[in-house]
């Protein structure tokens, strides 16, 4: 049985769906069309093949002829051979040239974020308590108040008068002198004068004039005057005894007043006083 493998027989081949050209699978479309074309190719020539062999085989089964294209006469001419036309072949789709894939950029990684801190819900602030407005307070009112009032008093002076020995005269060697003359004197209106004597221990207590009070001592000096031995008769300046000696007031308790005669007298110290000896040279 001969088949039909003449050129005119159509040539089923499968239609091939061109897949969409991307840069991963295009060598691999390439190699598919070239594997096409070769089996076109083939076919043809399988097909030609086969219609030269079947006229040789029609020529050899007719007797008495040994030519088997001149021998009859009546020979049909053979057809020429039609080729498919292929269609042309594409040039090569020229990939482009894509730069190189840059590396992923890696993400900073965070610490995971901490739970917001819930602050605790106080309770609502009272409104201040509003204490009631007092009226001012008036400051009490006191009386005025004076100075104490200086209880006026008299004057008394005391002291000691002593003798400086004639040993030791540049020294405060000294003995008790009796009845010695004190004086004092005041610078008031009628500039009073008091004199007194002292005792056998040497002392003294002068009563001022009564017109004389504590608020006149500031004006008033004590001077010690004479001595009733020859042999010590000379006045010192010790303690203000030659140029007059200022009143300083006792003050303590008990002592700082005495009542005499049923009058009241303030007391106030002076000296001590001396005399210094006559010594022989």
């Amino acid at each position: 049985m001969i088949q039909n493998c003449s050129p005119e027989s159509p040539i089923n081949t499968p239609k091939l769906h061109q897949p969409k050209l991307t840069h991963i699978n295009r060598s691999k479309n390439k190699r598919i069309k070239m594997g096409i074309i070769g089996k076109c190719v083939s076919l043809t020539l399988l097909a030609l093949l086969c219609f030269t062999s079947s006229v040789f085989t029609l020529g050899v089964n007719q007797p008495g002829s040994s030519d088997p294209f001149n021998s009859h006469p009546h020979h049909l001419p053979i057809p020429p051979v039609t080729l498919p036309k292929l269609p042309p072949a594409k040039a090569p789709i020229k990939l482009p040239t894509l730069p190189p894939a840059k590396a992923p950029i890696k993400l900073p990684v965070y610490p995971p974020a901490k739970a917001p801190i819930k602050l605790p819900t106080l309770p609502p602030a009272k409104a201040p308590i509003k204490l009631p407005t007092l009226p001012p307070i008036k400051p009490p009112v006191l009386p005025p108040v004076y100075p104490p009032k200086y209880n006026k008093t008299l004057v008394a002076v005391r002291g000691v008068v002593y003798c400086k020995a004639c040993k030791y005269a540049g020294v405060n060697n000294i003995k008790p002198v009796k009845d010695a003359v004190v004086r004092l004197v005041c610078k008031n209106n009628k500039n009073p004068v008091s004199e007194t004597k002292t005792d056998t221990k040497g002392y003294f207590m002068l009563l001022a004039p009564k017109t004389v009070t504590n608020y006149d001592i500031k004006n008033c000096r004590a001077f010690l005057v004479k001595s009733p031995d020859a042999k010590c008769s000379k006045v010192s300046t010790f303690n203000g005894g030659y140029k007059g000696s200022v009143l300083k007031p006792v003050l303590k308790p008990g002592f700082s007043s005495v009542i005499i005669k049923k009058f009241k007298y303030g007391v106030y110290n002076v000296g001590p006083f001396a005399f210094e000896p006559t010594c022989p040279k």
